[in-house]
């Protein structure tokens, strides 16, 4: 089987769309708990906060979730919706451990940052946490830097944004 890497649109119900979300919410609800509480999520608060945080807004017309296959297996996903006529959020950006380092997310990264250009967005946006240095390492070599916060809640610490330039009209 190819080592290729190839990135489709798949639906936020489907059993790997699921998978992948649910992995995304572990790892990350697993970094706040181990830094704040010195422990990581239990069951039953991944399935309260995947009860919290519908992806609803990832499928047509609003958002899309893609997802980066390698050899046919699901590495890693990433959500883009739009926030208004300029504006689309990147969201849900996740690389399953075993692929980290080999371009999926960067990968991603180009593939959101197109399809919001289709949408004729002028520039992508997104929040993060400070303690998650390695997403904000990628965004920032892809050019993306601080801006004003533009949503807020528990876990907004940092917020960026790149002009995208050439979006279709």
């Amino acid at each position: 089987m190819t080592d290729s890497l190839v990135i489709a649109p798949v639906p936020v119900g489907s059993a790997t769309a699921r998978a992948l979300l649910r992995a995304y919410l572990t790892d990350v609800a697993d970094r706040w708990y181990l830094l704040r509480e010195q422990r990581v999520c239990t069951p039953e608060e991944i399935e309260r906060h995947l009860a919290e945080m519908p992806c609803d807004d990832l499928e047509q017309p609003r958002g899309v979730l893609l997802v980066a296959r390698r050899g046919g297996e699901p590495a890693g996903c990433a959500g883009l919706r739009r926030l208004d006529e300029e504006r689309a959020e990147v969201t849900r950006m996740y690389v399953r451990p075993a692929h980290r380092g080999r371009g999926v997310a960067p990968a991603l990264l180009t593939a959101l940052e197109e399809t919001a250009r289709s949408w004729g967005a002028a520039r992508v946006v997104l929040e993060t946490r400070l303690d998650l240095a390695e997403a904000r390492a990628l965004y920032a070599r892809h050019g993306y830097t601080g801006i004003p916060a533009y949503v807020h809640g528990p876990h907004a610490e940092v917020w960026l944004g790149k002009e995208l330039g050439g979006g279709s009209a």
